[in-house]
Formats: C-alpha cells, sequence, structure tokens
C-alpha cells in the first residue's frame, strides 16, 4: 500500500497517517486553553509540538477509546443521588449506574435493580407522595416517603401513557382503551373504549315495501323484531341502572386510528387526537435494497415517503365527554389564520413562472398537533387541578404555530397566542405548560427574532420574561413555582450557562460560569443543578452546581489516552459577512509552527457540518468527534482548518434561521467564500489550494460550493450527500422549501442535481447503500447525471453495509483515508 501511495505522489508523513504507521513529524497540535478568546483581527499563535503524531487508524478507531462517556443522566427520587447511563465497552449494551452526590464509586446497576430504580420519566399524584412510571410496558407506583414500589400490571403490550387522577386513582391508556385503577380497592376501570368503527345502527323498523310488507303478513318476522327490541330496550335500562358494567363504546368511524389521548385531571373529559388510518409516512412504491444480509438474499426494506410524494394529512380533534358520554369535533375555525392562504405569493411566482396565473382563496388548513424535534412534553397540556386544556398547534404549511385553550363543552379551539413566520416556524424552542393554581401559561416563541421565554393570562398579551439576542432553551419550573430555569447563550453565541427568573418580581439570575456547553437537570428541592458539560478539547462529564455554590465534578470517564493528548483547541473567530450577514462564527485550526508572513502559503480546507440547522461553533466538545481529530491530523500535516456556521445553523436566532429560506446552498456558499477569504487575509492560506468536506447537509453544501463556484474549492468531498431535495423526507423539507407540487422554483435552484453542470474541479461522493435517511439513490442519480454531462472530474465510493449513520470503525477509515488522499493529491501540491 505504501509503495501505491507514493506512486499517487504522497509524502512519506502522508503515507504514514494513511497507513496508520507511526511517523516523526513537527507537524503537530497546539494544547491551547479551551477559554481561547474570541478574535475578530486575530493575532495568531501557532500550536506547540508535541510527540506523537495522528493517525487514521488512531482517530477512526471504536470511540469507545476515547472514554465511555456518561448520558442521560437524572436525579434519583430523593435527590440524594443521580443516575446515568454508559456504553458497555466493545458492545452495544447500555449499562446503568447510580452515584451518589456526596462522593464515592458509581455503582452499576444489576438488571434485577433497573425496574425498582429511581426512573427518569414519571408523573406525580397532587401532593407529590407518589410517583406513577412505565418501565418495560408495566405500570408501576412509588411511594416517595417510604420507597415501596407496587407493580400494577404484569404485561407485554405497551401503555401509552399514564396520570394520576385529581382523587388519587391512576388513569393509563393502551391500544384504543383508557383504564382508570381505583386506589381504594384496586379496581380496574374501563372509563373508555375507543371503537374505530361505525356505531351499530340497533334494531330499526322496517322502511322498504317488502320488509313492512313481511312484517305485515307474516307474524313470526314481527315478533322476531320485537323480541330483538325489548332485548335491546332491556340492556339499554340495564345500562342506565347499573353502575357495575362498563360503560358503552365509543364509536368514532372507519377512517381514523388514534394518535394521542389525554386524560382531564379530573378523570371527566378524554382529548382525541386523530389521523388516517391509511396514512403511514412511507412510500407506496419505492425500497431500499440490503446486498449484504444473513441469508445471502437481496432485502427489500421499506423507507418513508419523499417529499415530492408524501401527503401529511390534518389531524382530527375529538372531546369525550365521559360523565355524559358524549363526543365532540373540535372545530378550527377558532385559531386565528386557520384559513389564510400564506403560500399565496409563492404559488403566485410560480404559476407566474409557468405562464400561468395563480387566483388566491381563503380555505381551511391542515392543522396537526405540533411536533418538536427536540422535546419530552407532550403537544397537550392540562391545568394540574382542573380540566382546563391548552394545546399547541401547527399547520401542516408549516408558517404557523398556535398555543389555543379548548372550550371542551361546545368543541372549539380559542387562540391564545399566534406566532407566524413568513418563512416557517422552528420545529425547536416550543416549550409550553401553566403555572400551577393559574390561568397562565408560559412558553418560549421566536417573535422577536430569538427564542425568549414568555408569560400570559388567558385572554391577555404575552409578557417577555427574558430579553436579547440571545437564544432560550430547555425551560424547567421550578417545585415551588416560583422560578423558571433556563438555558441561553447570552453572554456569547458558542457559550451557554443555566439561568432562572423570579416569577414574581422578574429577576434573572445567571446560575452557572461555564465557558462551553451544558445540558441541565435541576433537582426534585430546586437547590441544585446536575450538569452534563463540555469544553472545547474535554468531552462530557457530569457535574453538581448546587444554587449559590460550587461547582463540583462527579465523573471523570475519559480516557487518560485521550485525555493526555496535547489537542489543539480551535480557535472561536469571527468571519465579516460580505453580503449582510454581520458576523459568521468559526473554529480555526492552524499548523504547528505557524507563520503568517511566510513565504510558502498555506493549503486549507473547509469543515461542513451536517444537519443544517445545528450549531457547531461552540466553546464544547463537538459533536462531530471524529471531525475534530481529523481537522487536529489536518492541521498536523501543514492545512490550515475553518469549520464553520454557515447562514442557516442554529444558535443565532430566528434570520440566521430562515436565511436558507427558498434558497438553500446560495447564502451558505457566499460564507464559504468569505471564510476563504478571511483565511487569505489572516492565515497565510494559498485561495487556489482549498478543498471542503462534510457529510449529510454537509455533504449537499459541499455539492452546491463545487457546482454554483466552481473556483472556490481545489476539491471537495461528499459524504452521505443530498444531491435532490424532491427525494428528501417532508417533515425537514417543506419547512425550507414548501411542497415541490407548491415551489418547483425553490426545489431547482437548491437541489445540486440541478446545478452539477457546473462541476470543475474533483469531487468524491460517499455513502451507505442502506442509508434510510439520505437515500444511496441520491448519489446514483447524481453520478448518472455526471456521466451523461460527460464530466470525468469525480469519484464515488459506496459502503454496502452502513446507514446515515456509519457504525463500523473500517467504513469510517476508508472513508476518511480517500478524504485525506483527495486533500493529499489535489490540494496540497504547489501549483
Amino acid at each position: 500500500m505504501n509503495h501505491y501511495l507514493r506512486q499517487l505522489g504522497l509524502s512519506a508523513i502522508a503515507v504514514a497517517v494513511l497507513s496508520g504507521c507511526a511517523a516523526t513529524s513537527a507537524e503537530q497540535t497546539s494544547a491551547s486553553a479551551s477559554n481561547a478568546a474570541v478574535v475578530s483581527a486575530p493575532q495568531l499563535v501557532a500550536p506547540p509540538t508535541v510527540n506523537q503524531p495522528l493517525t487514521l487508524n488512531q482517530i477512526m478507531a471504536d470511540p469507545d477509546w476515547m472514554g465511555l462517556a456518561p448520558f442521560g443522566a437524572y436525579w434519583s427520587d430523593d435527590g440524594q443521588s443521580v443516575l446515568f447511563a454508559r456504553k458497555k465497552s466493545a458492545s452495544p449494551i447500555v449499562d446503568y449506574y447510580r452515584l451518589g452526590v456526596t462522593g464515592g464509586e458509581a455503582q452499576q446497576l444489576s438488571l434485577a435493580q433497573l425496574h425498582s430504580a429511581s426512573q427518569q420519566q414519571g408523573v406525580l399524584s397532587a401532593d407529590k407522595q407518589r410517583k406513577a412510571y412505565i418501565y418495560q410496558n408495566n405500570l408501576f407506583v412509588k411511594d416517595l416517603r417510604t420507597g415501596d414500589i407496587q407493580q400494577l400490571t404484569r404485561q407485554s403490550d405497551a401503555i401509552g401513557g399514564v396520570r394520576f387522577l385529581n382523587n388519587g386513582d391512576l388513569a393509563y391508556w393502551q391500544a384504543n382503551k383508557v383504564y382508570q385503577i381505583h386506589q381504594a380497592s384496586g379496581m380496574v376501570d374501563v372509563l373508555a373504549d375507543l371503537r374505530f368503527e361505525k356505531a351499530p345502527e340497533g334494531v330499526q323498523a322496517p322502511t322498504s315495501f317488502l320488509a313492512k310488507q313481511q312484517a305485515r303478513l307474516i307474524k313470526y318476522v314481527a315478533q322476531q323484531h320485537d323480541n330483538a327490541k325489548a332485548r335491546e330496550d332491556y340492556q339499554q335500562a340495564l345500562q342506565a341502572a347499573d353502575p357495575t358494567l362498563a360503560a358503552e363504546p365509543f364509536y368514532l368511524g372507519e377512517q381514523d386510528a388514534l394518535q394521542e389521548v389525554s386524560v382531564s385531571p379530573d378523570g371527566q373529559y378524554l382529548f382525541l387526537v386523530l389521523q388516517d388510518k391509511n396514512y403511514t409516512g412511507r412510500s407506496k412504491t419505492d425500497i431500499m435494497p440490503n446486498y449484504v444480509t444473513a441469508e445471502g438474499h437481496i432485502d427489500p426494506v421499506p423507507v418513508r415517503a419523499r417529499v415530492a410524494e408524501d401527503d401529511v394529512p390534518a389531524q382530527r380533534f375529538v372531546v369525550i365527554d365521559l360523565a355524559k358520554h358524549a363526543q365532540k369535533n373540535v372545530t378550527i375555525e377558532g385559531l386565528t389564520g386557520y384559513d389564510e392562504d400564506v403560500l399565496a405569493s409563492v404559488k403566485a411566482e410560480n404559476a407566474k413562472a409557468e405562464g400561468k396565473r395563480y387566483n388566491s382563496e381563503k380555505k381551511p388548513r391542515n392543522i396537526r398537533l405540533i411536533e418538536d424535534w427536540g422535546w419530552t412534553q407532550s403537544a397537550i397540556q392540562w391545568q394540574a387541578d382542573k380540566p382546563v386544556l391548552a394545546v399547541m398547534l401547527e399547520a401542516t404549511d408549516n408558517k404557523d404555530r398556535w398555543i389555543a385553550t379548548v372550550d371542551l363543552q361546545n368543541g372549539k379551539f380559542h387562540t391564545e397566542h399566534r406566532l407566524h413566520d413568513d418563512a416557517w416556524i422552528n420545529y425547536d424552542y416550543n416549550q409550553f405548560g401553566w403555572l400551577p393554581n393559574s390561568n397562565q401559561l408560559y412558553f418560549l416563541s421566536e417573535q422577536t427574532g430569538y427564542s425568549q421565554l414568555y408569560l400570559q393570562t388567558l385572554g391577555g398579551k404575552a409578557k417577555a420574561l427574558t430579553q436579547g439576542n440571545y437564544v432560550v432553551s430547555d425551560i424547567t419550573l421550578s417545585p415551588d413555582a416560583k422560578y423558571i430555569y433556563y438555558k441561553a447563550n447570552k453572554d456569547h453565541p458558542g457559550k451557554y450557562n443555566v439561568y432562572r427568573v423570579e416569577l414574581a418580581t422578574g429577576k434573572n439570575e445567571q446560575l452557572t460560569q461555564w465557558t462551553g456547553t451544558l445540558d441541565y437537570v435541576l433537582n426534585p428541592t430546586g437547590d441544585a443543578l446536575l450538569l452534563t458539560a463540555s469544553q472545547l478539547t474535554k468531552p462530557d462529564e457530569l457535574y453538581l452546581q448546587p444554587i449559590g455554590g460550587e461547582l463540583k465534578q462527579l465523573t471523570n470517564y475519559t480516557s487518560k489516552a485521550f485525555a493526555d493528548y496535547a489537542w489543539q483547541a480551535p480557535e472561536i473567530v469571527e468571519v465579516p459577512s460580505s453580503h449582510g450577514a454581520g458576523k459568521v462564527y468559526a473554529r480555526l485550526y492552524l499548523p504547528e509552527g505557524f507563520d503568517k508572513s511566510r513565504a510558502d502559503k498555506y493549503p486549507a480546507v473547509i469543515f461542513n457540518h451536517g444537519a443544517g440547522y445545528l450549531q457547531e461553533v461552540h466553546y464544547g466538545f463537538s459533536g462531530y468527534f471524529r471531525e475534530f481529530m481529523f481537522n487536529n491530523l489536518l492541521a498536523q500535516q501543514g492545512y490550515v482548518v475553518l469549520d464553520m456556521d454557515y447562514r442557516g445553523s442554529k444558535g443565532y436566532g430566528r434570520d440566521w434561521r430562515t436565511a436558507i429560506y427558498r434558497n438553500m446552498g446560495h447564502p451558505e456558499v457566499e460564507d464559504l467564500l468569505d471564510g476563504v477569504n478571511w483565511m487569505v487575509q489572516n492565515t497565510n492560506i494559498d485561495a487556489k489550494r482549498v478543498g471542503t468536506y462534510g457529510g449529510s447537509y454537509g455533504g449537499f453544501l459541499t455539492f452546491m460550493s463545487m457546482f454554483r463556484a466552481p473556483d472556490l474549492f481545489k476539491a471537495g468531498a461528499a459524504l452521505r450527500p443530498v444531491a435532490d431535495w424532491a427525494h428528501y423526507n417532508t417533515g425537514y423539507t417543506s419547512n425550507i422549501l414548501n411542497l415541490p407540487d407548491d415551489d418547483a422554483i425553490a426545489y431547482n435552484r437548491s437541489s445540486p442535481i440541478e446545478h452539477a453542470a457546473g462541476l470543475k474541479n474533483h469531487l468524491l461522493i460517499m455513502g451507505g447503500v442502506v442509508d434510510n435517511n439520505v437515500f444511496f439513490q441520491d448519489s446514483v442519480r447524481l453520478v448518472q447525471h455526471l456521466i451523461e454531462l460527460e464530466n470525468p472530474n469525480f469519484d464515488m465510493a459506496y459502503y454496502p453495509v452502513e446507514s446515515h449513520g456509519f457504525r463500523q470503525p473500517s467504513s469510517w477509515l476508508d472513508e476518511y483515508r480517500r478524504i485525506f488522499r483527495l486533500f493529499e493529491t489535489e490540494v496540497k501540491p504547489q501549483q
């Protein structure tokens, strides 16, 4: 292999990196501080030398070597310990641990202990003395005073949810039935039997001529009818008089299926969310072939529908009054703007492009419960002590979000808060809830351009509890309801801390002093925070932060091999936008011995993060840990590396997020161009020797930059890339580009396959064959298009057993060997 690599013109150092051999090199990493200062006109300092260079074999190995980081951490019910998970080494199995907050070693929980360990999810009784939870499809209740646990079911069928009723009984729902467990007797009562079929007609009097004649002439027929009617009347009378009988079923028709059910605190009402039973979200025609199977046959795997063929239906909302045994559909007319033609200008533009005219008209829009991609709460929220209901809804055109109360008597929505966006409503930052014993709602909203926290009395106006050009997320109401805790990046877009606001006074207070990123969980008594936190070169560990006290580290699971290595902490820099976007934040990696004035200019690489709406440039440890190490390796090999939060990235507010609306791959490429120019001015790079790489959205962006700005990058590697947005999913794509039938202009403008004729320099395309997120077909179609364009400037590598997120270290190694070889052969050589 070494001989082959040298034939490609690679240096001995590059050969060592690709083959995994040790090499002696001055190209090494920095041990600079993880809280490096932000610089706009940087005075860059070269990283110091370390003894051992990185190899691709090392950084693409099974990441267990880095340490088994804790995740999913939460408080025990008594607040005296924390529980968390860790992956078992060299295994797909997860182990669970308990660690006392006063110190000591974490104790691994045995399998027999898992059901009785404090559970992360659960519901409390009104007096907060009992906790109900579901574990392995079974229902348990824990007495929080004594710690005693009672198992209430032993079965294999999944339970959909559980809640305590005001009288202390438990309600839970399973399949299409809702049950009540009476705490006094233990009796299980069917509150509601939901039948998705037509209601039986009962005994009917004859209506046709022949039937009437038969009853008139044949006494037996008339007697049979009378007997049936008598039995029916008797059963109805018995049902009404005998309280020991189960209630009659509710019939909801044949067209729908149950999506969600919620029970009011007093047990009188059910709120149902129904949807067309035939809608699955899967393609009706396509499959994904899996070529590497246990039996040696090709497995035709079902796949999701493409946005171009999907038709997401509206949902139907039903209120059931159990006391009256009545059901009523909830009408959407009470939602402000429910019938607005919010896509009128878009449809008119597309119609004009086709030589047609669009006539706008009002009609009801498709409305559904909102789907927030980051929360664990429900979009259905009852007041804790009475049957007052608020729900969060969205339109399937993605332009509106409503918080609405429900008129349970009359089946109507009433708008409490409407958030409209001409681009799209964020699928994050949608937490909301009730303040206890009040008619006030708290919620997050991007109405000012940044996610902020609000309080609103029913029928009133929203009052801001936080204000500023920063992002508020992860809100938690304190146990005494005096504070709302939240996470925000107030001081810098890439630095996150925990704050709280006092509801009585509106006073905001910073509770942590962290330089990095973190997640938090408030303890049961509201006086301490459990943090999962990281810094630039330090992966996640657990910390205890007493309110007003000293921070204490609880875990240290990062391996010695990783912790002792002198990783280069990237500098967080500000790249001025030449397109009116302000500052584009980026991570910068410099070669060892960096000299801004040397005559021999440096080659450079830009990494494009995935997801689009994701924040990569922060002071925490990168979720792209392999790319962090690869960028270190590139810096060791003499490259300047820039890792940018291009427009569309998370953490910078609404305008940054929606800059790509109907125009994906255009503002981002402008930002990459500014990044290259910034490196030319500040890091002494050769603008003609710059490469780029990235996966998923980063692969898409590699395509767009190589196709639309063909001289910007000398080479690019597109990993699991989107080539045609019409083939991607509905939930993500329709937000940004609307639907193809409504907005073909946006899809043609934003899909790389439409711009492929612009390819000039060398492109490497790589994807997993069984990728059920970005279909491998995307790359196949693009390759065929490039073949038909007679463009020789591309190569392709495919990975038969890999889905979107690669799993096998051998696949990671092969992938990044090819990327590194591409840069060494196409970018690094002097012109």
